[in-house]
């Protein structure tokens, strides 16, 4: 039995000392927790949601920077759709985070973990 606790303690200490030093830290914030919002999307950025997309439609005559906000308050990452383009964003998912609106963001600000 003392064995099997001698293979346990170096486990026991490493764990701790390894989320001491931070390192889960990035892994645990949200994408895009840095992308900075600027507005409502204009009225010819439309989306239609589906179980695992989001799909959102330029009808613009100039070029969009949008994000997806979703029920959770999650926001998407920050892109750019050229007018008359696309851009797939993430759906509603088993856990039912719908989207909730476009705004427009600010692509050049950076985004934890891109």
């Amino acid at each position: 039995m003392a064995i099997h606790m001698m293979r346990r303690v170096p486990t026991l200490i490493a764990v701790p000392a390894f989320l001491s030093l931070g390192v889960l830290t990035p892994l645990t914030a949200a994408p895009s927790e840095a992308v900075a919002l600027e507005g409502p999307a204009p009225q010819c950025v439309e989306y239609f949601q589906s179980w695992r997309y989001t799909d959102v439609h330029n009808g613009c005559d100039d070029a969009v920077s949008v994000t997806v906000e979703y029920t959770n308050n999650q926001w998407a990452p920050c892109r750019v759709i050229e007018p008359g383009g696309r851009a797939t964003f993430a759906g509603y998912g088993t856990n039912e985070n719908y989207a909730t609106g476009l705004r427009t963001c600010d692509p050049a600000s950076p985004t934890t973990g891109a």
